[in-house]
């Protein structure tokens, strides 16, 4: 390999992807989560380990782009209605644990002989938990829908609003201790250039992203509306930071703005794949920016200060937790993880730094302390997690049990044409939850004009059926115009989600036993029903009554079912056949009227087909 350098070579690439292949298995065969192992290979082959990478900071300024994404695929899921549902817990909850893990670790930091600026500096850089982290394990163990998971939400939300007083504070501060000089912009700018930057990120997701989407979803192709997706992002995120807000939070707002955009499962199947790459990058960065000279320099007092911050922070999360009424298990669950600092810490710190309120002996010592912390907070939810009893459901979780049922009742219609339209009526009629996703952009606007929430998506990608819930839906409706979209749909879903239902809307008779044999639950060709309602009316206008008429249709519904049955054993040609020369035809049953008027079914008929019906099972059997 060629000498290491701050650039990245196909070698340095080639060992980033390596070291996560080998570290994540591991880890997670050992049951210690991807986080730490990431950490862990990042350290190997850090500065302080193998040494292939001398400037880390490179690849974490990159690598920060994986939290952003993150951050945008959490908005999505979040609409404003139910962010506002929040509000309590964002506000309330949020708050109060910030300010009294704030005041708690400043008194803790002026015990070991800071200074009262320097203090509250370092324990508010301390308490912006690491969303990357905390979000990485609510996201593996599965709790991001339940209550506890929405709590840890708001909570993260909160501390990523707080980067924006905060920055402004060291900026004061600076200035009032005669630091800052004239650098520092005042405030008045400060909050103008935030509320023009929300201002923008709002109007653009209100009113250009829907109409540029459908244009490109019409004129572009795949990748075009992939790099769009990206494009939104990187645009939010560059504007926040712009105004001199967290880029996590830009991408936040834009994925709110674009929860209800009909583009919205699309969006989260495009950029879903980046966020993975880029966070497990984020995590490798982090572990190599952990500077092992200064830890072996410094080790009582980062040692010390690891073990104090931690639990002095975990003291007043809990204690907020359980004033806040949670039980005694979430209350210890949410104190161990978020027991540490978290990235935003290393902005606040960098700030302090250049302002002078920081030297650089306390920015490398805090920056160690954040990083150890954010390390050894996998390992301590492992432990702490083996002494706990097994969760049971308390009264406080009653919210969850709701939202399971509600997500056992849901239902995907995939495709919204004329048949979709008519199924999902009696469905919306009982207040099923329905989520409909189909790729004509103009048959979605023409829906909405009707008030038809219908999302932009393609039925045929495992990742929009995963964007889409076809992995917490119930019944899956396939009512796609093509055959052998269907058919791909159907064996997506059958592979990758085998216990949803699926109904599927059947072309033809071929078409039908196909996905018989598929295994879906329900068929029906498209317009079987609808003919034998037509030819009911038709008898009608002969003459025939409506007895008449009805056991008519009756009997051609059973004789179909006959041959369908026959024809799933013997393949097409089955059922009832007429040999003309040597090729083997399949006519229609012959209906024969019956000899009286009430007389349902011609019962010599009917014995002669189950008869011939028997032979040719017997014969296909042997």
């Amino acid at each position: 390999m060629a000498e290491p350098t701050g650039g990245l070579e196909l070698g340095h690439i080639a060992a980033l992807l390596a070291a996560g292949v080998v570290a994540v298995p591991l880890f997670r065969r050992l049951k210690l989560g991807s986080v730490l192992g990431y950490l862990a290979a990042g350290l190997a082959i850090g500065p302080f380990g193998f040494g292939l990478f001398r400037e880390p900071e490179v690849i974490l300024h990159v690598a920060e782009f994986g939290v952003v994404i993150f951050l945008f695929i959490i908005g999505l899921e979040m609409r404003p209605t139910r962010l506002w549902s929040l509000r309590k817990e964002i506000f309330g909850l949020g708050a109060a644990q910030v300010a009294a893990a704030g005041g708690l670790l400043t008194l803790t930091g002026m015990a070991g002989g800071l200074s009262l600026p320097v203090a509250f500096i370092a324990a508010m850089g301390f308490v912006l938990s690491s969303t990357a982290v905390i979000m990485q394990m609510v996201d593996e163990r599965g709790e991001m829908g339940t209550p506890q998971g929405q709590r840890a939400v708001s909570i993260l939300l909160l501390e990523d609003l707080a980067i924006v007083p905060l920055l402004a504070v060291v900026a004061v501060m600076a200035g009032a201790m005669g630091l800052g000089g004239d650098t520092a912009p005042p405030l008045w700018r400060t909050a103008a250039l935030a509320i023009a930057a929300v201002a923008g990120v709002y109007l653009a997701g209100r009113y250009l992203i829907n109409p540029i989407f459908r244009v490109l979803a019409q004129y572009g192709g795949r990748e075009v509306m992939t790099a769009a997706a990206l494009l939104v992002v990187v645009g939010a995120a560059w504007l926040m930071d712009l105004g001199g807000l967290s880029m996590a939070m830009g991408a936040f707002l834009a994925g709110v703005l674009l929860s209800e955009s009909t583009f919205r499962h699309q969006l989260e199947a495009d950029v879903e794949p980046f966020r993975n790459i880029l966070l497990g990058l984020f995590f490798l960065s982090v572990g190599m920016s952990l500077d092992l000279t200064v830890v072996l320099t410094d080790w009582q007092v980062i040692v010390g200060g690891v073990i104090a911050f931690m639990a002095v922070k975990a003291v007043a999360i809990y204690g907020i937790a359980r004033i806040f009424k949670a039980s005694e298990r979430e209350a210890v669950e949410r104190a161990v993880l978020f027991a540490q600092g978290g990235e935003f810490a290393f902005v606040l710190y960098a700030a302090a730094l250049a302002v002078g309120i920081f030297d650089a002996r306390i920015s490398a010592s805090m920056t160690a302390i954040v990083i150890l912390s954010m390390a050894l907070t996998p390992l301590t939810t492992l432990a702490v997690g083996r002494f706990m009893p097994a969760s049971t459901l308390n009264p406080d979780d009653a919210d969850g049990v709701d939202r399971a049922k509600n997500l056992r009742e849901r239902v995907l219609i995939i495709g919204f044409g004329r048949f979709a339209q008519v199924v999902s009526q009696p469905l919306l009629a009982r207040d099923v939850d329905v989520s409909i996703i189909d790729m004509d952009v103009e048959m979605i606007q023409a829906a909405g004009n009707f008030g038809f929430k219908v999302y932009y998506g393609d039925g045929q990608r495992l990742d929009v059926l995963r964007a889409s819930g076809a992995g917490e839906a119930e019944t899956i409706l396939v009512c796609v115009d093509k055959q052998e979209v269907a058919d791909r749909i159907v064996e997506l879903v059958k592979s990758e989600f085998p216990l949803t239902k699926l109904f599927v809307r059947a072309y033809d008779r071929g078409h039908a036993i196909r996905l018989v044999q598929a295994g879906v639950e329900y068929q029906i060709r498209e317009t079987f029903e609808s003919a034998l309602v037509f030819g009911y009316q038709v008898l009608i206008d002969l003459g025939f009554s409506h007895q008449e008429a009805e056991e008519t249709i009756d009997d051609v519904r059973k004789r179909d079912e006959k041959r369908l049955s026959i024809q799933l054993v013997e393949g097409i040609t089955g059922g009832r056949s007429l040999m003309r020369g040597n090729i083997r035809t399949t006519a229609p049953e012959p209906y024969i009227k019956p000899r009286h008027k009430g007389q349902a079914l011609n019962e010599e008929a009917d014995a002669a087909l189950e008869r011939e019906a028997e032979e040719e099972r017997e014969q296909a059997g042997s």
